[in-house]
């Protein structure tokens, strides 16, 4: 009996011990490794693949930049897919990712290859591209800005609570959640939109070779599929990522069968990250719904 147990009390001494040291481990890798890139690639691999996921936003879009910007300079890698599965995003950084584009095709080929969604911002990226490659059934198009917020007078009012606000100007607090904007800040609203919509529908007509007369009729906001788009010339071909691959290898004149180049990222943890993740998460759901208006080239 004695034996079994000091055996099991062995046992936990030596699980205690392994969790400590994996423990320390962890501790030790978050706090001493700083964000860096890892790139994984078959030998010889020469076409880098840029994908651009989920809501074009800050993290995801500078990570696409860095990435285009520093294989736009690689001679080893001889063209760029760029892989975009996206409702669009922000207006800003979805202009920084087509001005990427740009950079990158002065230096080599880019192919731009839509998976299920690449509307809007996703599409307002696409236009930069040499060559643009839609699955039959992908959704793009909306092309379009919008600017949206909530706004909760009525029922701030029912239990109680206002909002004071001292101002510079009368625009100052346009947006404001408390209150229904004014017929002023409509106006100044509807300036900023059209203007940030003429630049889109610029982008469109200078990427597609067409006039921008041409692109108004397709720029209500309509999604399209991509056998749709194809018809409309708003892509050149229909495909999924191995033809844009291929298309991209003839493009740079790539005798030998392609082989990929992915990039990923690697962030800096610790244990406090994870103590702080649901914190996070909470603070960024509350800042999208009470903070003021973002314009965005967004599919919603």
């Amino acid at each position: 009996m004695a034996k079994r147990r000091d055996i099991i009390i062995g046992a936990i001494i030596v699980c205690i011990f392994i969790f400590a040291i994996g423990f320390m481990g962890f501790m030790f890798i978050g706090l001493f490794t700083d964000n860096s890139n890892l790139t994984f690639t078959t030998l010889g691999g020469n076409i880098g693949i840029v994908e651009i996921f989920g809501v074009i936003e800050e993290p995801n879009g500078r990570f696409a930049i860095e990435q285009l910007d520093k294989w736009s300079e690689n001679n080893s890698i001889k063209a760029l897919v760029v892989h975009v599965n996206s409702p669009g995003g922000g207006v800003a950084i979805s202009q920084e990712i087509y001005d990427a584009i740009n950079r990158a095709r002065l230096e080599k080929p880019v192919v731009i290859s839509m998976a299920s969604v690449a509307a809007s911002g996703g599409y307002y990226i696409a236009c930069g591209a040499d060559r643009i490659v839609a699955n039959p059934g992908t959704l793009t198009g909306s092309i379009g800005v919008i600017f949206q917020f909530h706004t909760a007078g009525e029922l701030m009012k029912k239990v109680g609570i206002a909002t004071e606000t001292v101002k510079s100007g009368e625009m100052k607090d346009v947006g404001d959640y408390s209150r229904e904007m004014t017929s002023k800040e409509e106006l100044m609203l509807k300036s900023v939109v059209m203007d940030t919509y003429e630049q889109f529908v610029q982008v469109v007509a200078e990427g597609r070779g067409m006039d921008v007369e041409e692109i108004y009729p397709l720029a209500d906001g309509s999604i399209y599929t991509g056998l749709q788009a194809y018809n409309l010339g708003l892509v050149d071909t229909l495909g999924g990522l191995n033809e844009a691959i291929q298309i991209a290898a003839e493009l740079a004149e790539m005798d030998d069968e392609p082989k990929l180049v992915r990039s990923i990222k690697t962030e800096k943890i610790t244990i406090f990250d994870f103590l702080n993740k649901f914190s996070d998460l909470l603070d960024k759901a509350i800042e999208k719904n009470i903070s003021g208006p973002e314009l965005m080239y967004i599919y919603k």
